[in-house]
């Protein structure tokens, strides 16, 4: 071997030896969520998965109703879409994902959660890969907070994997998003591309055509405060907290205008405070 050649080969070995080690197929029947590890490229399975139950979900009826019926279909093998849940802060849209995943798991064991967080999506092909031939397996692949900022360029990846790649989504696998921004991108970066650009929706078109993959919009938005003290209601009868309804009321109401908002999260920031000074275990 030549000086050069084997100079050659040192670096291959050196880029080799640097380089993620593939990850392991995952045995999907151990659990029924997972989350991605895209530096370690592999599947960690979750034994405990942090969600509460649907019917604790107060005001999103038809959000509920709708993502619950597509993710039946998906169950099924039927076609479904993916979806895209955006708006209010603490609405429960994480919440319904994880809550829906739960009540249907229990009917069809083959269904699985697989989340995957914002920074790991450039690693999103070798995890597709991943699942492409568990066709046993019903897979509902979930990125919770999912939003681009200006110099952000995943975007282009997972617009290929949701609808435009060559190779697509598997069809075991559905994606679902939640967002606080319906076009996952900040309102004045969409503004500032319709301004400046030559042919302005051309531009624009480019930036929120990743939403457009989403067949179903799901919209959270501020609750009532009807709705916010009948969350508070079916926390402390869920979790056993004794309150006298009056002054829970008006507690409640004190605690969301301190916070300056109503919302689930709110509700449930309240619950864990009154649990607490009762000295109810978590």
């Amino acid at each position: 071997m030549s000086g050069v050649e084997g100079y050659l080969a040192r670096i291959a070995n050196s880029l080799e030896r640097l380089s993620p080690k593939p990850g392991s197929d995952p045995d999907l029947a151990g659990s029924d969520a997972f989350v991605w590890r895209g530096d370690a490229r592999r599947l960690d399975p979750v034994t405990n998965v942090n969600r509460v139950d649907i019917e604790l979900l107060v005001g999103i009826d038809r959000a509920r109703d709708t993502l619950l019926a597509n993710t039946d279909n998906f169950a099924r093998g039927y076609h479904a879409n993916n979806a895209l849940l955006w708006g209010a802060r603490g609405m429960g849209k994480s919440s319904l994902v994880k809550a829906v995943h739960g009540v249907l798991a229990r009917e069809f064991p083959g269904l699985k959660l697989v989340e995957i967080h914002r920074d790991d999506l450039p690693t999103i092909g070798p995890l597709l890969r991943h699942l492409h031939d568990m066709t046993s397996q019903r897979i509902i692949l979930f990125c919770d907070d999912l939003s681009f900022s200006h110099d952000d360029s995943h975007y282009k990846t997972l617009k290929a994997v949701l609808d435009g790649g060559v190779e697509g989504r598997p069809a075991n696998v559905i994606f679902y998003a939640t967002s606080n921004r319906r076009h996952l991108m900040p309102r004045d970066m969409i503004e500032n591309e319709r301004s400046t650009a030559i042919n302005p929706s051309e531009a624009v078109d480019e930036k929120v055509s990743l939403s457009d993959r989403f067949g179903l919009w799901l919209g959270f938005h501020p609750c009532s405060q009807s709705d916010y003290l009948e969350m508070v209601r079916r926390y402390c009868t869920e979790y056993g907290v004794a309150f006298d309804d009056d002054s829970l009321l008006s507690q409640a109401i004190e605690w969301q205008q301190t916070r300056g908002a109503r919302s689930g999260r709110v509700a449930w920031q309240f619950f864990v405070d009154l649990a607490g000074k009762q000295g109810v275990s978590a």
